[in-house]
């Protein structure tokens, strides 16, 4: 059975995968594109936090505030 923190690490990393694949693929879904960021972003920052990964933790941080802004500005 998948633990807490490998469950937040491989959810975070396919999330991210999906979000990059949809902005490249240029295809009308940047809304969700960005909200999926979003939530990779707080995944990965959750993993980051629990095994200490502190610059990994402040990147995700950033990346959350960018889909919080592509989010806004494609709704």
């Amino acid at each position: 059975m998948m633990d807490r923190q490998k469950w937040l690490e491989w959810t975070g990393v396919g999330t991210a995968i999906l979000y990059s694949m949809l902005i490249a693929l240029n295809i009308g879904a940047e809304f969700i594109g960005f909200l999926l960021l979003f939530l990779s972003a707080g995944l990965i920052g959750l993993w980051a936090y629990f095994g200490k990964h502190r610059g990994i933790m402040l990147l995700q941080v950033f990346y959350a505030t960018a889909g919080l802004i592509g989010m806004f500005r494609w709704f």
